[in-house]
């Protein structure tokens, strides 16, 4: 049994949310099939750099290793005022979840074209999140398609708008 997040988050409407950073690429290449909740490892310069908002989720991904879950290729930039005690910027992250949500999402990693990528990193009740999607890639026509339908919405708004105004 796993445990997913609902769709309708409200990233400004919750108070005890605050959004770090965005991945919007994620949407963009991939059908995003699970969202799944974890907690990271994470030393005291890494937290304080976060808080300046200071992070890059493109290009990271998950990969699980002896039974435990990382996040790699997340890019967290040394804080300003740290000493030689700072962190490596793109070290891989451990990532927090329970027994079945780790074995659940490797189960699905090993079919074909599955893959977990991080989709927004954040704050909540004063410790840092981050939202994995269980993520199927998307083809160029896949693409093309969803580009149209995002047109053709705006197109509508705006239709919509103009029309309310006369």
């Amino acid at each position: 049994m796993s445990i997913s997040i609902s769709n309708n988050l409200c990233y400004s409407g919750n108070m005890s949310e605050k959004l770090i950073c965005n991945n919007k690429k994620a949407y963009h290449d991939y059908f995003i099939e699970e969202k799944f909740e974890a907690g990271l490892v994470l030393q005291g310069t890494e937290v304080k750099s976060l808080r300046a908002g200071k992070a890059n989720l493109n290009d990271s991904f998950m990969l699980v290793r002896d039974g435990e879950a990382y996040l790699h290729n997340l890019n967290i930039s040394h804080y300003e005022f740290g000493n030689r005690q700072n962190h490596q910027p793109d070290r891989n992250r451990k990532l927090l979840l329970h027994r079945r949500e780790i074995n659940h999402l490797f189960g699905r990693i090993r079919e074909k074209g599955l893959s977990v990528i991080p989709l927004r990193l954040y704050f909540k009740n004063g410790l840092v999140k981050v939202e994995i999607g269980l993520a199927k890639g998307k083809k160029l026509y896949d693409k093309r398609e969803d580009m149209k339908e995002k047109d053709s919405r705006r197109e509508m708004s705006q239709a919509l708008k103009a029309r309310n105004r006369e």
